[in-house]
């Protein structure tokens, strides 16, 4: 079976054996009633000789029509002779056969069927290990993974050295993974406590904290591990996403190539390359994987409806549990998949009941397995979800200017136009619509397109498919909801979409990019795809049917791939991958508390990849707002070395503080260098490109 044969089949025709075109072999021994092969009064023949007289060579069942030694009958006595009875096939022929020394072999014999090999142990395995690098699975996850470092590139060129986009937030969340990994081997309590903002506490929560890679974090130590570990995890984020999507539309009911395109389009949409410094962001793949599993365990699809037969409480559960490790990811993707989550949990315990005891009475089995799974994996990410934003409020209390306003959602609110310009790292389109992208306020959050592939296939999608046509108009109408809802208050001022979201949701005031619920978009626009082309393909198939030999030709073949080609070429990337700065090597020795001049929101990133050596607390941070202390700490130190400045740090607990001359030029700090520090009781030490002022 071809590949577009058994996509358009959705996947679910026979593995081998015959088709059903052709004539199939006879289930059993076809002998003559009675089973004896004795024989034939007039003729002489046994009875297998007339069977094969009267079927002819050309009968799809004359090969099968022997008879078996070990039967009742003539043949029984395979090699003897009875009192009165018929003697055997050589005695019938006048020979006998103890004078040949060897007993006389059944003619038939050739013709039937070959025992089944017995393998061995070693065989067996081979056998297994085959299978499984073939299956569809295997094959699947390969390509993910090898499609992902191909369109990520040259994200792997120089892992150690260089990060996708800037140097500013993977710097960041390269220390994020560093440092839950740090904590949890050393002092799992402190974890929400980290070594930045000094003397600040619950400092880990004041960002998304990526802390599903925790175990990640476990392995390696210092910047170069760090930055190493957040490009792995940079392309796997890509394989997964790929994954997840393909699974979820072939969980669905789309065929191969259709589920590659919903696969491909969402991880690789050109809206998300202008998200490449965002880790938490690209880190969407268990969204689609965890609704597949959820899927799957509910014998659930999008073109079968609900199959009873197909339930398995244990993909359940997983399901739930992958959407709680989504969760700990972070809240600005997590959080509107959890109100996703509870919104199709509630309304499918309505639906349920409603056609179980109101609307058709009629017995739905459930499961009592699967009622248990869907209770524990609940609870199991509710808790996740419950533990996870205990620092949330807690921060969101010590801070009141952490929390995010209307203004700052109107600010990031992208405009119709985004959703039809690429960002700059788009290799298609990026050049072509700098124009388009010099009229967005703020167009690294504006820019969404999802691909112009993809919505022509979407679009084709609503005529053509292999969706039923209330389910089109569902996807459709879940696009049009997820673009309103991520055009913030551009829509109506966002009074009927996002502003009641924002003000009644717990925790929806915390995300200020309403954008980047374009991935629920890009999602549903990839499954509208798939039904299209997995239709298609169909059609391909119905063609290549009545060509001899029936299967498609190349360019049949090419044709059912095209779609998948285009939304790979649009995902090509552009994206810069600069060098790291180097770490300073007092960073290396130099205990904290510490300050690290010069300090900005920006400039402090690199600072946080810095301290992974040794995790030393320092007031240096960077995260999505300013703390009060943070601030009043830069204003001070830009007159530093003074009595004033010198106090107050004192009094704060710095014992050090480290200025990186390289770094001075443009900044508030370029002539501290020059200030003496007599009288202050503070000792200055230059150290490779570093000056150490002791306090």
């Amino acid at each position: 079976m071809t590949t577009d044969q058994s996509d358009a089949t959705g996947g679910t025709g026979p593995a081998g054996g015959f088709s059903g075109d052709r004539p199939q072999p006879p289930s059993g021994d076809a002998r003559p009633a009675g089973g004896d092969a004795q024989p034939s009064a007039d003729t002489g023949q046994t009875g297998a000789d007339a069977i094969a007289t009267k079927t002819g060579p050309d009968d799809p069942g004359a090969a099968d029509e022997t008879a078996k030694p070990g039967r009742d009958g003539g043949t029984e006595g395979h090699g003897r002779t009875t009192d009165g009875g018929a003697g055997t096939a050589g005695e019938a022929n006048g020979k006998d056969p103890s004078t040949d020394g060897t007993e006389s072999t059944d003619p038939w014999s050739a013709f039937g069927p070959a025992p089944d090999p017995v393998l061995t142990r070693p065989r067996r395995a081979i056998r297994a290990v085959g299978r499984f690098l073939i299956h569809e699975w295997t094959l699947a996850t390969v390509a993910s993974l090898v499609l992902a470092v191909l369109m990520t590139w040259p994200t792997l060129r120089y892992p150690r050295y260089t990060l996708p986009q800037d140097y500013w937030d993977p710097s960041l969340q390269s220390w994020q993974m560093a440092w839950s990994g740090h904590i949890l081997r050393t002092n799992p309590g402190q974890l929400w406590h980290s070594n930045t903002f000094f003397p600040e506490p619950w400092s880990f929560a004041f960002s998304d904290t990526l802390l599903g890679y925790a175990p990640a974090g476990l392995l390696g130590s210092g910047p170069q591990d760090a930055v190493l570990r957040y490009n792995i995890m940079f392309v796997l984020a890509h394989a997964l996403a790929t994954l997840g999507a393909y699974a979820l539309a072939r969980q669905l009911g789309a065929g191969r190539i259709g589920s590659a395109v919903a696969g491909v389009s969402y991880t690789y949409a050109p809206w998300l390359l202008a998200q490449a410094g965002h880790l938490h962001i690209i880190s969407n793949g268990g969204i689609p994987l965890a609704l597949a599993m959820l899927a799957r365990g509910h014998g659930w699809s999008l073109r079968y409806g609900y199959r009873p037969g197909r339930r398995h409480a244990g993909w359940a559960f997983a399901g739930w549990l992958v959407a709680a490790w989504q969760l700990s990811l972070g809240f600005g993707i997590g959080l509107p998949f959890a109100y996703l989550l509870a919104g199709v949990v509630l309304v499918s315990a309505v639906i349920w009941f409603a056609r179980r005891w109101v609307v058709r009475p009629v017995k739905r089995p459930f499961g009592g397995r699967l009622f248990l799974a869907d209770v524990l994996g609940g609870v199991v990410f509710a808790a996740v979800g419950a533990l996870l934003a205990v620092p949330y409020f807690k921060v969101a209390e010590l801070h009141p200017n952490a929390e995010r306003t209307i203004d700052d959602i109107r600010f990031y609110s992208p405009p119709v136009l985004g959703f039809f310009t690429a960002p700059a790292e788009s290799r298609i389109w990026g050049a072509l619509h700098e124009g388009a992208r010099d009229v967005l306020p703020w167009h690294p959050e504006m820019t969404l397109l999802p691909g112009f592939a993809l919505y022509a296939l979407a679009a084709g999608g609503l005529f053509f498919s292999v969706w039923r046509v209330r389910h089109r108009i569902f996807l459709l109408a879940g696009v049009l909801a997820t673009v309103a809802l991520a055009m913030g208050t551009r829509l109506l001022d966002g009074r009927f979409t996002y502003v009641p979201l924002f003000d009644y949701l717990p925790g929806f005031s915390g995300l200020r990019t309403p954008g980047r619920l374009m991935l629920w978009t890009t999602l549903l626009l990839g499954l509208l795809a798939a039904g299209a082309v997995t239709a298609f393909c169909a059609r391909v198939r119905e063609l290549a049917a009545q060509r001899i030999p029936s299967w498609p030709g190349p360019w049949l073949r090419l044709a059912t791939l095209l779609p998948l080609l285009l939304v790979v070429v649009e995902g090509l990337n552009a994206t810069p991958h600069p060098v790291v700065p180097q770490q300073p090597p007092v960073m290396r020795t130099i205990d904290g508390p510490m300050l690290v001049l010069p300090s900005s929101q920006a400039l402090d990133e690199p600072v946080m990849l810095w301290s992974t050596s040794r995790f030393q607390d320092m007031v240096n941070g960077g995260s999505g707002f300013t703390p009060t202390s943070q601030a009043r700490v830069r204003d001070a130190s830009v007159r530093f070395p003074d009595p004033f400045s010198v106090d107050y740090l004192r009094q704060l607990g710095v014992k050090t503080v480290v200025v990186v001359t390289g770094r001075l030029n443009g900044t508030p700090w370029e002539g501290i260098l020059d200030r003496p520090v007599d009288g202050l009781g503070v000792t200055r030490e230059e150290v490779d490109g570093a000056v150490v002022y002791r306090l």
